[in-house]
């Protein structure tokens, strides 16, 4: 038998089978660590909270630069500037962390929730620097920071939000949530809305003369207490329409007109239809009146509600298709 023949005869080798090929699994996210801000709730880097972050210590960092390194943008009395710096940013993060409702719901960006409590305790710890600067400037002699307070109605009011903004503070974690249960933790900080209008008079009262930025500020507020109430007694529970909103804005606009125009005539022992008769003047843009502000902020509301809308409708008309 040739070798051929022998190789023929014998039984060949079958070739081992290749295991099959799998998809590696994804790594899951580490554990979140309650420290680790940066991280949403599953774990992963939020590209949000990072930015969000970053714009807490913006204020800090400039305030701080400015102490140090540019002794005119601090004026005679540094500490004193910082002092309002910080209550100043603290009114702001507060704002923001009450615009997180109405931007989420009508820019359909249900991510912001993620970054509100974050906020939050971003303007506690503003206003907790804001009365410690203040301790400080009072050479720490807590008998006489009390007695201002007890004394001074606007640090009284201020006060009374800061303590306001400590409980809140303190609650903001997810084991505070499940401690309390959803509907207290709830019920707990809707008492923001007061804190925030406490705020804002406690910054009416110590602003000595232009209430420019104030009447703003509250009339930003207005809408969107005004937007609240909208979704809260409207029937259907979807987002109010863009007439409404419109409808809003107008109506806040002119609130802020009248209300600003009734103070400065109450202070200054003026009529307040010639207040209102300034609104007109567009001669010098940077004094324009807090109301064209607010009703430009929300247009501006109104064009995003539009776009979002018009875009919303055409994404389902085009699964709509696809199906």
């Amino acid at each position: 038998m040739t070798d051929a023949a022998i190789q023929r005869a014998l039984p060949q080798a079958q070739p081992e089978s290749q295991p099959e090929s799998r998809p590696k699994p994804r790594p899951k996210p580490r554990p979140k660590a309650p420290w680790q801000v940066w991280r949403d709730a599953s774990g992963r880097l939020s590209a949000l909270r990072i930015a969000v972050l970053v714009l807490l210590f913006v204020p800090w960092a400039i305030a701080t630069y400015d102490f140090n390194f540019n002794p005119a943008a601090v004026g005679a009395r540094p500490l004193n500037n910082v002092i309002h710096r910080t209550g100043y940013w603290a009114l702001i993060f507060l704002m923001m962390a009450l615009a997180v409702t109405p931007l989420r719901r009508i820019g359909r960006f249900n991510q912001l929730a993620d970054v509100r409590r974050m906020i939050g305790v971003g303007a506690f710890a503003y206003a907790a620097c804001h009365i410690l600067l203040f301790i400080a400037d009072q050479m720490f002699d807590l008998w006489k920071v009390a007695s201002e307070i007890a004394l001074r109605l606007y640090l009284t009011i201020g006060f009374t939000a800061l303590i306001g903004l400590t409980a809140l503070a303190i609650t903001s974690t997810d084991g505070m949530v499940r401690r309390l249960g959803g509907k207290r933790w709830q019920r707990l900080h809707n008492a923001i809305y007061g804190i925030g209008l406490l705020a804002l008079i406690h910054y009416f009262q110590q602003t000595k003369a232009d209430v420019a930025v104030p009447t703003f500020a509250a009339g930003l507020f207005g809408w969107m207490m005004g937007y609240r109430l909208l979704i809260k007694f409207r029937q259907t529970r979807g987002e109010p329409p863009a007439w409404m909103l419109l409808a809003l804005s107008f109506a806040v606009a002119a609130l802020t007109f009248i209300a600003e125009a009734i103070g400065i005539g109450i202070v200054f022992n003026v009529s307040p239809f010639r207040v209102l008769q300034t609104a007109l003047d567009f001669d010098d843009l940077a004094m324009i009146r807090p109301g064209w502000l607010v009703l430009g902020a929300g247009l501006i509301v109104v064009a995003v509600d539009v776009v979002r809308a018009r875009f919303g409708r055409r994404r389902k008309a085009a699964r709509a298709i696809a199906a």
